[in-house]
């Protein structure tokens, strides 16, 4: 059960915030960071979230059927405006990257032999690697405070990472495991 706690001095954003937010999620960040990104201003700026909450609705998200950060959307938007709200976030999130991949698709296929272009691309790459493992060094001191979920973190990258295993054979694996340490203690009798 994903934990549903806010800081009650909060107030519920209204359609437009959520709209303007995802927004701003969407045009500050790019790849790989958008998790990062999503994480900096859901539960940083906005206080929507805690960092437990937001782990487990990314987590969530990510193995569930679509893209993660619409799922995320989703998630956030229908917490506090329901249907609606899962709309407005979805349209934030994605209506200008449509606009901008669709102008930049544009100009890639006239100006691709231009080496400046793949150097451009080659740093927006290294930045979004970068967010990323920005995330997960902050996300990781919330998550891996013991033995097991380190375990877990390492026996998922070696399968996944090195050896190149498809997802769901990893996640067939690690999932029982990982499920089985962190089920309430008092429900396991």
């Amino acid at each position: 059960m994903i934990p549903t706690s806010t800081t009650s001095s909060v107030p519920e954003p209204s359609l437009a915030e959520l709209a303007w937010t995802f927004n701003h999620i969407a045009l500050a960040s790019f790849g790989g960071g958008l998790s990062a990104w999503s994480r900096e201003v859901v539960v940083v700026e906005k206080k929507w979230m805690s960092d437990e909450e937001f782990l487990s609705a990314l987590t969530m998200c990510r193995i569930l059927p679509g893209a993660n950060q619409i799922n995320m959307a989703v998630f956030v938007g229908s917490k506090f405006r329901g249907m609606a709200g899962a709309c407005a976030a979805c349209f934030g999130l994605t209506f200008m990257p449509v606009v901008i991949v669709l102008a930049m698709s544009v100009a890639y296929f006239k100006f691709n032999d231009v080496p400046a272009m793949q150097n451009t691309l080659k740093g927006a790459a290294a930045g979004a690697v970068a967010l990323t493992f920005s995330m997960a060094i902050k996300t990781g001191r919330k998550c891996l405070t013991g033995v097991i979920p380190a375990l877990l973190l390492v026996a998922t990258f070696v399968m996944n990472g090195v050896l190149h295993w498809p997802l769901f054979g990893v996640l067939a694996i690690v999932a029982p495991p990982a499920l089985l340490w962190a089920w309430p203690k008092g429900a396991r009798s």
